[in-house]
C-alpha cells in the first residue's frame, strides 16, 4: 500500500547523487535513483520510517 503517489515533476533531484527526492511526514525524504527509474522501478521508499510511494513517470523519458 503506498502512502501516495507522486508525479516525477515534483520531486527534487540531486545532481550529483543522481536521485530524485520528496518529503516524507516523517521529517526525511523519500528516496529513488535514476538508475532504478531506467529499470523500471517506481517506488521511492523512506530511509527513516515504513513509508513509500509510487512515483509516476514515463519510462521512456529515461531510456
Amino acid at each position: 500500500m503506498y502512502y501516495d503517489e507522486i508525479e516525477i515533476e515534483d520531486c527534487s533531484f540531486d545532481e550529483d547523487k543522481q536521485v530524485y527526492h520528496y518529503p516524507c511526514p516523517c521529517g526525511d525524504r523519500f528516496e529513488i535513483t535514476e538508475d532504478q527509474l531506467k529499470e523500471g522501478e517506481d517506488i521511492a521508499r523512506c530511509p527513516s520510517c515504513s513509508l513509500i510511494i509510487r512515483i509516476i513517470y514515463d519510462p521512456l523519458d529515461f531510456e
